[in-house]
């Protein structure tokens, strides 16, 4: 079997989350979202304080440690660039797993500002206590919260304004050729 990271970035609400859903559904490949660490270490942490960076970073990093193995080996990992994620992590994903034979495909989900503005409040969001308030959203991007870090290729960009989730999947499916299991 061939071993396969798709890694899924953009913005805030530009649909990582429901485009990784189809993908998985279209391919077989396990879905890892981000905020199932994000989320339990906030039990722990405040947003973006240095423990919290510090144990995210670790729990991501020993999760990724152990891909892939026999029972992952294609994995989808969602991922908004914003600044309290250490850069040298991103570094490390980019070079680390190819090292290991990991196929790490980058695929960047775009949309316009009044396309994210709209989706911020939905309820998907709320429930996974991602950034829901649009005044918010606006005076961190305005800040530069999100400017990094930087990734260092995209090998797919799609407009999620233009491309529903399914197309969006399908297309990422086509042009790297993922198949199901």
């Amino acid at each position: 079997m061939s071993l396969h990271l798709v890694f899924l970035h953009g913005p805030v609400a530009a649909g990582k989350y429901t485009v990784a859903g189809e993908l998985a559904a279209l391919t077989g490949f396990e879905l890892y979202h981000n905020h199932l660490v994000v989320d339990e270490v906030l039990r722990q942490h405040p947003f973006g304080t240095p423990e919290f960076v510090a144990r995210r970073d670790r729990l991501w990093r020993d999760f990724f440690a152990q891909f892939p193995r026999p029972d992952r080996a294609r994995l989808i990992f969602t991922f908004n660039p914003e600044n309290t994620v250490p850069q040298a992590f991103i570094d490390w994903l980019f070079t680390e797993l190819p090292c290991r034979g990991v196929q790490l495909l980058s695929i960047g989900l775009t949309a316009s500002e009044t396309a994210i503005e709209e989706r911020i409040g939905s309820k998907q969001r709320r429930r996974f206590k991602k950034l829901t308030d649009v005044a918010l959203y606006r005076r961190l991007r305005d800040r530069g919260t999100f400017a990094s870090p930087l990734i260092p290729r995209t090998d797919l960009l799609i407009d999620t304004g233009t491309a529903p989730p399914g197309a969006a999947a399908r297309q990422i499916a086509a042009h790297f050729q993922l198949t199901g299991p």
